[in-house]
């Protein structure tokens, strides 16, 4: 598996409507955890929300590895039960390799994956050791 990234960004709740206008802003990376929730990888300084409810927290509980389409391809006929989305690009989310993770995936083939930090090492042993073994 290629290094262990840490993520930095914000994490966003606030309505749907305020969180599709971010994403659409191109600030940094928006991923839609749920309806209400985005992480927003990638700006130093907190984004302006179009919510006056929105609460908006520095985030650093995420990791990634980035992958190429090769890896991609190889993690997901190894590790991955479920169907990844054909747009691109998206954020898929479920199991990989039994652990909760989510994909990141780029309209180039690339993708990220990504999981919480404190799941990192135990999907990094388990893609590892499935490899190995």
């Amino acid at each position: 598996m290629p290094a262990l990234e840490p993520l930095r960004g914000w994490r966003i709740v606030a309505r749907p409507e305020a969180l599709d206008a971010l994403a659409r802003a191109g600030v940094g990376t928006a991923l839609r955890l749920a309806t209400d929730d985005l992480l927003l990888i990638g700006p130093g300084a907190p984004p302006a929300v179009d919510d006056g409810d929105a609460i908006v927290v520095p985030d650093t509980g995420f990791v990634a590895w980035t992958l190429d389409a090769a890896a991609l391809r190889s993690l997901v006929e190894e590790h991955v039960d479920w169907q990844l989305p054909a747009d691109r690009p998206t954020l898929a989310q479920g199991l990989v390799a039994a652990v909760p993770a989510k994909l990141w995936l780029e309209d180039d083939g690339t993708a990220r994956l990504i999981c919480l930090a404190a799941y990192a090492a135990e999907l990094q042993e388990r893609v590892h050791q499935e490899r190995m073994g």
